[in-house]
């Protein structure tokens, strides 16, 4: 059985509003549990099927531009969103967050406004972040912590003299280096 598309009025199987009334609501609860790039709503849409019947293109479009005008949504809105989430939850540097929005399908242009908003204080924020994590790896011996921590920092973006840097202040902050404090050894 072939899926057909709908919405141009070809009178076969079922009603074209009642498929596009339905996919709508699909799009609408997917809208309640996260926020949708424009993309991944065309996904949804060009992905629903009722019946071995879809939307086509231009029921879609018309669907997107009615949620689009109901401010359902709205890529600028979103990308701000995930930049702000970005960097103060999951302490993401400039290239994490362009392809966290990339992979949501944003428009480049899109991505560089909302990045464009955002201070270039990528080092003050891996050291922020470095320091988070530097305590935790007490246990480690330096090399391995830096090597963990400078590896931890470039997952989350940060190009790779700004993870070094960091790493080595945060690691050094909290007591690996050698110049940051006494250490007693006993001798018997």
């Amino acid at each position: 059985m072939q899926s057909q598309e709908v919405g141009s009025g070809d009178g076969v199987g079922i009603d074209p509003s009642r498929l596009r009334g339905d996919a709508e609501e699909l799009l609408v609860r997917k809208l309640r549990t996260r926020s949708l790039s424009l993309s991944e709503a065309r996904m949804v849409l060009g992905g629903y099927e009722q019946n071995a019947e879809r939307l086509d293109a231009s029921a879609i479009d018309d669907v997107i531009d009615d949620f689009c005008r109901r401010g359902y949504l709205d890529d600028t809105l979103l990308a701000g969103q995930l930049v702000t989430s970005g960097i103060e939850r999951k302490g993401q540097g400039r290239v994490a967050l362009s392809r966290a929005l990339s992979q949501r399908g944003i428009p480049r242009d899109v991505i560089d406004a909302a990045l464009d908003d955002v201070p270039d204080d990528d080092a003050e924020r891996a050291l922020e972040y470095a320091r988070s994590k530097a305590r935790a790896m007490s246990r480690l011996d330096s090399d391995t912590a830096l090597r963990r921590l400078v590896g931890q920092l470039s997952r989350r973006g940060y190009n790779g003299s700004i993870a070094m840097t960091a790493a080595k202040t945060a690691l050094t902050e909290s007591s690996f280096g050698s110049s940051s404090g006494v250490r007693f050894v006993d001798s018997d």
